[in-house]
């Protein structure tokens, strides 16, 4: 019986692609010869996705749309569509083609040597030189400030096995950083290296703001390291203040002249403490905002409408089992 793929693909600002993105992995899924499901997540795009995915549902009924009702990011966006996927595997590819489709293929092959999750390393990426430093360094960091081994330089495109993706569907979390998930959840991992390009369409809505909340989310999910820096920090300074006080009493007995004295001196030190119970603060809270975020227990996203997908089966189907 040949296996079944489905391909996530989340879309914002991706109308132009979506037809070519389509037609690529057809071609590709076809080449292997695999049975497949496409899934395109349109994550509130303003553009006319809707209607480019309306077309191309009339004409191939494997094709399957999410509309939802706002941005919600493309975290969430690959949750929307990994929960209601139907393949042995589950692929997971940004709207914009800089995860060229045809490297699935090299995917597949891993997925069939035994490996459960296959994710893609990028090797290279079209980008300025300040963005490609600080990619490999936001990378190399987090990987040594994470409890757990998530790999340099890999992203959300990957080849997750039907048993991985069953794993993250039930993770209740809604802070989801999925990269780092698909690392949680092990099992047998292996990467495949390839060139990342620029998008073919349209600019990219990638920013340093948007690029910096990414960041804090993955590592206050998946990094405790904050946390033991202030602790170090404030042992630091205890000692650092113990050392002080001796000098100055000591001063004080020995050489009452040479002492430190003035506001200049306890203003530098009150203004330098300051600023690092404010670095603590903003540390600690930023874990109770994340925490808060999930204890609210809303939904990651918000589904509009599906196209060529009926909820109520699906859950007809489930119960049956």
């Amino acid at each position: 019986m040949a296996k079944k793929i489905t391909a996530v693909i989340a879309c914002y600002k991706d109308a132009q692609a979506i037809p070519f993105m389509y037609r690529r992995l057809v071609d590709v899924f076809t080449k292997i010869g695999v049975d497949y499901e496409i899934i395109f997540v349109n994550d509130c795009s303003p553009d006319n996705a809707r209607e480019v995915l309306e077309e191309l549902i009339s004409k191939d009924s494997k094709v399957v749309a999410i509309n939802h009702s706002r941005n919600f990011g493309s975290q969430n966006a690959f949750t929307s569509g990994m929960r209601i996927s139907s393949g042995d595997a589950v692929v997971l590819l940004d709207g914009d083609l800089q995860d060229p489709p045809e490297v699935i293929e090299r995917f597949y092959y891993k997925w069939l040597e035994g490996f459960d999750v296959v994710y893609g390393v990028r090797i290279k990426r079209e980008a300025n030189l300040f963005l490609n430093i600080a990619y490999k360094a936001f990378y190399r960091v987090f990987k040594y400030m994470s409890y757990i081994n998530i790999p340099v330089d890999a992203g959300d495109f990957s080849l997750i096995d039907r048993k991985v993706v069953n794993i993250i569907n039930t993770l209740p979390e809604n802070n989801r950083f999925m990269r780092g998930l698909r690392a949680w959840a092990g099992f047998k991992q292996t990467g495949v290296e390839y060139f990342r390009p620029e998008r073919m369409f349209g600019k990219s809505t990638n920013s340093l703001i948007n690029n910096m909340a990414w960041a804090r989310k993955a590592i206050f999910s998946f990094s405790y390291v904050p946390m033991d820096f202030m602790i170090v920090l404030a042992l630091f300074f205890l000692l650092i203040s113990f050392i002080l006080a001796s000098v100055q009493i000591t001063m004080k007995l020995l050489h009452p002249e040479l002492s430190p004295s003035g506001y200049t001196t306890l203003l530098l030190v009150t203004i330098f403490m300051g600023s690092i119970q404010l670095l603590c603060f903003a540390i600690i809270g930023s874990y109770i905002s994340h925490m808060y975020d999930e204890i609210k227990h809303r939904p990651p996203y918000v589904v509009e409408s599906y196209m060529n997908y009926s909820p109520k089966k699906s859950a007809d189907k489930d119960d049956s089992h």
